[in-house]
């Protein structure tokens, strides 16, 4: 299993990971849609128990084109090709699960997250809420590959992009990129909102980056929720470090906005709801900073 895996690293995710850069970076912003990967390795396929519908349950399926505008206002974006299912970016890289691997964990490794207990640590063990992907375990060294030749390389891809951006602007303003179900299976009944904004709890950034990110969306006619059910997971906790000139914020899209849940294609909204990201990213990449700017002005 080891070596058809990482054949087919090198080769059906080659390039794991896609940076789509401007022309000239001419915004302190970085996007990031670390979920939205659709690129299914043929081993993984293989050694799952699921078909090829199931596996898809937890991708953010065409988030990365949702906010491909942004480079148009002077952003780099990049995006994962693999799915969250395969590896998931947005967890520490060692938040392993004992239940998935034949072998002792590693002393390093951190099995007691939330997260993990849940099923969706770094090599997720389910996708959406209950459907488990192998039948059985797995050879830890499989999910040690994996992230060494995924996880790590995107991540300090992503590392760069916002420290190139700190260095030029004099900090850096990441945005996590998300979608989530239109309803949650433990409360079927419960519609979510259109959008979650999640800043850690004010945390993770000035807070008037959120307010702002929120006026935006309410005055294009959305429903925006702060933080519930969506805080911001490992990407935004991990980077966003106002003291140190890094913001970073996360969204969440109700995918019932620009996706037909059940087929997982483009709905027929999905147009002109990517007309209306594409004015929501024009109106954040040119309001924001100004925001950041009169602040360090009075500072």
């Amino acid at each position: 299993m080891l070596d058809k895996e990482r054949i087919a690293i090198e080769t059906e995710l080659a390039p794991p990971f896609e940076v789509r850069m401007p022309s000239a970076c001419t915004s302190p912003f970085v996007f990031c849609s670390p979920h939205s990967g659709a690129v299914y390795p043929s081993a993984f396929v293989a050694a799952s128990q699921l078909d090829a519908e199931t596996l898809r349950k937890s991708e953010d399926c065409y988030v990365d084109e949702l906010f491909a505008v942004a480079v148009d206002f002077g952003a780099p974006l990049i995006h994962a090709r693999f799915p969250r299912a395969y590896l998931d970016l947005n967890r520490e890289p060692y938040e392993l699960d004992p239940e998935l691997f034949a072998e002792p964990l590693p002393e390093y490794s951190n099995p007691q997250t939330m997260r993990v207990v849940g099923g969706l640590g770094t090599i997720a063990r389910i996708v959406s809420d209950s459907d488990e992907i192998y039948s059985g375990t797995i050879p830890l060294a499989v999910a040690l590959q994996r992230i060494e030749l995924l996880y790590k390389p995107f991540h300090a891809a992503l590392a760069q992009l916002i420290e190139n951006a700190r260095k030029t602007f004099g900090y850096a303003v990441l945005v996590d990129c998300h979608s989530m179900p239109s309803t949650s299976s433990n409360f079927p009944a419960a519609v979510r909102p259109e959008f979650v904004v999640g800043d850690r709890f004010g945390t993770s950034c000035d807070v008037r980056l959120t307010r702002a990110m929120r006026s935006i969306l309410v005055k294009l006619g959305h429903q925006v929720q702060l933080n519930r059910p969506y805080a911001g997971g490992f990407i935004t906790e991990h980077y966003g470090q106002p003291k140190h000139d890094v913001h970073a914020l996360q969204i969440e899209i109700n995918r019932g906005l620009y996706l037909d849940e059940i087929s997982l294609q483009r709905s027929r909204n999905f147009s002109r709801f990517q007309q209306q990201m594409s004015e929501v990213t024009a109106q954040v990449t040119q309001l924001i900073p100004g925001l950041l700017d009169s602040r360090a002005a009075a500072e």
